[in-house]
């Protein structure tokens, strides 16, 4: 048979499993840590790992770590291939079991589903235009693969994870990668991953996004310059830079100059900023696109 038979086979048997088919539907819901999902199944750590290893071997899970932990999810991108989609497609999600280890997945990491709605923070008038602007960006370019580098909790892999094919989030802080799982969770956003990262050194290889969200992040590095590059690296060509400042605490005429100055050495092309709001401006969005693309430069 042809190695594509031969694949289908593969994931055709790893799938022919009850206690698969449940880690299947956990990690469909979301990224799981090991730990997670040997609690939510009841069984010993050594044979939900043998029964991850079969759906990772078959390329139906994607192993990755997170600092100290290891997580699983659905695959995305390139290794989710349209064959793959399909054959994942036949889960049923509202399967009772499934449900059941969902309820206890979101017990586990302390959310109450109904509870955790009502008091999620709404974002404020501010924030609304914010991502009004944001959206409007994505408006006359698609997003396509997104990295949201300082992600925090998450707020904007939520806002733009459906106009992109996948939203990765990468923050230093343990803490807040944590908070926005459990956001990303609740709201069912499946196509969305967190990494643990340092934007001197992302964790990615080159060419990887589209889209890049420097979130909030330029005011307060070290070496901006450096942040600008690194992020330029996992750039595709074609891709941009969408620069995002809180303006609090921030005196405006030296931001913009640092921008500028920071983008030329970077050999970014920098394009005039926007304020949110207009007067007394909260946020500063701007759009840096390098000024020699590669294609140009042979």
């Amino acid at each position: 048979m042809s190695p594509d038979s031969q694949l289908l086979i593969r994931r055709l048997k790893a799938a022919a499993d009850a206690t698969r088919l449940r880690l299947l539907a956990l990690c469909q819901r979301g990224e799981c840590s090991v730990s997670e999902l040997t609690a939510v199944l009841g069984i010993s750590q050594p044979r939900v790992s043998q029964q991850l290893k079969v759906l990772c071997d078959s390329g139906m899970l994607q192993r990755f770590r997170d600092g100290q932990r290891v997580f699983y999810r659905w695959p995305t991108g390139t290794a989710c291939t349209a064959e793959l989609q399909q054959l994942l497609a036949l889960l049923q999600v509202s399967e009772p079991q499934f449900e059941a280890d969902a309820s206890r997945l979101k017990q586990l990491r302390g959310i109450d589903e109904p509870a955790s709605r009502a008091t999620a923070l709404s974002p404020d008038a501010h924030e609304r235009l914010l991502h009004r602007a944001m959206l409007e960006l994505t408006v006359t370019q698609s997003v396509g693969d997104l990295l949201d580098i300082g992600c925090g909790r998450g707020r904007l892999l939520k806002l733009l994870s459906s106009r992109a094919n996948r939203a990765v989030g990468v923050d230093i802080d343990a803490s807040a990668r944590d908070l926005a799982r459990n956001e990303l969770l609740l709201a069912g956003l499946d196509n969305c991953s967190l990494r643990n990262g340092d934007m001197y050194s992302l964790p990615f290889d080159g060419k990887e996004f589209d889209t890049i969200i420097l979130d909030d992040i330029l005011a307060t590095a070290a070496r901006p310059v450096e942040v600008l590059k690194e992020a330029q690296r996992v750039l595709r060509e074609g891709g941009r830079l969408l620069l995002l400042q809180k303006m609090t605490g921030v005196d405006l005429p030296v931001l913009r100059g640092q921008l500028a100055t920071w983008s030329h050495e970077a050999g970014l092309r920098l394009k005039p900023a926007r304020f949110v709001p207009q007067k007394d401006p909260v946020w500063l969005l701007a759009e840096a696109r390098p000024a020699v693309s590669a294609s140009a430069a042979a």
